[in-house]
């Protein structure tokens, strides 16, 4: 039996992150970031954010909770990096 490791679990966050929303017909799968880049990030939009990429990529429910995180860190004068961090890696978004 094949087992998944980090790496697979990467593989399919990134791939998530790379799926617009509706990206599939007749499935919600994605995500669209560049709509939280636009405006002041609540916590209420993060954690909207993480439950969405939680219930798109099922294996995510089955982590302990606080093992996937979103946060931001300004880069430059006008520009704000966001970053998925699961289990102490770091993926960042687009």
């Amino acid at each position: 039996m094949e087992k998944i490791d980090a790496n697979d679990v990467q593989k399919m966050v990134r791939h998530w992150l790379e799926t617009p929303t509706y990206g599939y017909l007749g499935s919600d799968y994605g995500q669209d970031a560049k709509s939280m880049l636009q405006k002041p990030i609540s916590t209420v939009e993060a954690d909207e954010f993480l439950d969405k990429l939680r219930n798109d990529v099922e294996i995510l429910q089955v982590m302990p909770q606080g093992t996937v995180n979103l946060f931001s860190y300004p880069e430059d004068v006008d520009k704000l990096k966001l970053v998925i961090e699961i289990a102490g890696t770091e993926i960042k978004v687009g």
